[in-house]
């Protein structure tokens, strides 16, 4: 069975990352959700996309953080903006989460200012609450970063969890771009599923301030060698839908041509879960011949294109729109 994660919550309705995006989620079905994990000043995770926040939140409506603006290079990419890691949680804590895309979703738009930032416990309470199993999917970001900048993302994560009781839980899934933390997450037993995130080009960020120019691409790592490797380490890879959906036509939904993903066949092969990444159903998100109408805030043929996507045999989709992502397995014979 194709898992639907909820890509931040219920994140094409309410702001990314909330608690109103969380208990949505599961509301409309959602079988996991997915945070990112970013460090405060002072050690605590909060749940945020970006360690950058002047996207999502209120910050730069605070003048008592103006001060605190900067510029910052983060693996490689210049950032200008405010940082969890120069804030206390206790600071953050003052912050109100804002839609990331307010143009795309007005709708989401309209919550914004409501909710305070959270922290990844918080997250944990809330699945803890709900009235049936959700697991958590959570995405440790900017591993090398934040460690060269003191902050061990392997033991925060691994006592932020362990605190909570979810180490080794059978919920709990960790994925990063990179395998370093990975690796000393596993080797602190801190998880049972790891999951290498892998972009469709560049190097993983550990790997460049390892070995520079020399650095293994994401393409090379899905070589067969490289993935019967990675199967001995991990649970699985999860790489962007251009990358699975590579040569592979979408079909309509009464079709019963077979879709087959190579990276799917070839990791399976391995012994490897394959993920994929992320399924939204405007217009802008959707493949040029799936578009529909001239907005591109508006609905495309979402519904051919996931349902395309499950039947390659994906493991997880990770999707904005819970309810859809659901309504589309269910279409080609999953659970609803």
């Amino acid at each position: 069975m194709t898992l639907v994660i909820a890509h931040r919550g219920a994140s094409g309705y309410r702001p990314e990352h909330s608690r109103s995006a969380y208990e949505l989620a599961i509301e409309l079905g959602a079988d996991a959700i997915e945070p990112d994990l970013v460090p405060t000043k002072d050690g605590v995770l909060v749940l945020r996309h970006e360690n950058e926040v002047s996207g999502t939140t209120d910050v730069a409506d605070h003048p008592e953080f103006r001060h605190l603006r900067t510029t910052k290079t983060v693996d490689g990419d210049q950032v200008t903006g405010w940082f969890t890691e120069d804030f206390t949680w206790a600071e953050l804590q003052t912050l109100r989460t804002r839609e990331r895309l307010p143009a795309l979703r007005p709708g989401s738009a309209e919550h914004d200012g409501e909710e305070p930032v959270l922290r990844l416990e918080d997250l944990l309470a809330i699945l803890d609450a709900a009235p049936r199993p959700v697991g958590l999917v959570a995405e440790v970001k900017h591993a090398d970063f934040f460690g060269r900048a003191g902050f061990p993302m392997g033991q925060l994560v691994d006592g932020a969890l362990g605190d909570a009781g979810w180490r080794r839980d059978e919920r709990l899934t960790i994925e990063c771009f990179e395998k370093g933390v990975l690796r000393d997450l596993r080797a602190r037993g801190t998880a049972t599923r790891l999951v290498y995130l892998q972009e469709a080009r560049g190097s993983a960020a550990d790997e460049v301030a390892s070995h520079g120019s020399l650095a293994p691409t994401y393409a090379a790592e899905r070589s067969d060698e490289a993935l019967a490797t990675f199967a001995t380490e991990f649970h699985g890879i999860s790489v962007d839908l251009g990358t699975l959906m590579a040569g592979v036509d979408s079909v309509a939904l009464d079709d019963p041509a077979p879709v087959r993903s190579a990276i799917v066949d070839r990791a399976h092969d391995a012994g490897l879960a394959v993920y994929t990444w992320t399924l939204r159903p405007e217009n802008r998100f959707l493949p040029g011949p799936l578009r529909r109408g001239g907005e591109v805030a508006g609905f495309g043929d979402w519904e051919r294109w996931f349902t395309s996507v499950v039947r390659t045999g994906v493991d997880g989709v990770f999707a904005d729109h819970t309810d859809l992502a659901v309504l589309a397995r269910s279409a080609v014979g999953g659970p609803a």
